[in-house]
């Protein structure tokens, strides 16, 4: 029955129909039957989170864990490398963030490691936006770029 209903949005000999769903679960999501038959339909997700949220770090999408599956049919090589690489920074700083909060992360050990973790401030301030801040797509895709040289 879901199949049906999500995969009627698109194109068709008829005309189309553009959808936003939205998907509202307990906890983190992982697990949930609803959610996780969305995200293997859908053509991208957008990921809340709490502890993004927590941290007043707003809007509170985890990058990490949201997807677009036509990104690579919409967007420059140059924009599609830049947003790779800022994926890959974010998660290279995710998988350390145990061992710098316990004081346990030595710089010099993995040049990507020490890239992540000397820009994840800029990251993180790259990924905020204020309700009355406005941001250009070519003007974003600009700093990303610039982030990610």
């Amino acid at each position: 029955m879901l199949p049906g209903l999500l995969e009627r949005a698109g194109m068709s000999e008829r005309g189309s129909i553009t959808a936003f769903y939205t998907v509202l679960v307990e906890g983190d999501g992982t697990g949930d039957p609803i959610a996780e038959e969305s995200r293997g339909i859908l053509d991208g997700h957008v990921v809340l989170s709490r502890a993004i949220a927590a941290r007043s770090h707003f809007p509170a999408i985890d990058v990490l864990q949201s997807r677009s599956r036509v990104m690579d049919a919409v967007v420059s090589r140059t924009h599609r490398k830049a947003a790779s690489f800022f994926r890959e920074l974010l998660s290279r700083h995710a998988e350390t963030e145990f061992l710098i909060n316990v004081g346990e992360y030595k710089q010099g050990g993995d040049p990507l490691t020490d890239r992540a973790v000397e820009s994840i401030d800029e990251l993180r301030e790259f990924l905020r936006q204020s309700e009355d801040e406005i941001s250009g797509f070519e003007e974003t895709v600009a700093w990303m770029s610039r982030l990610t040289a």
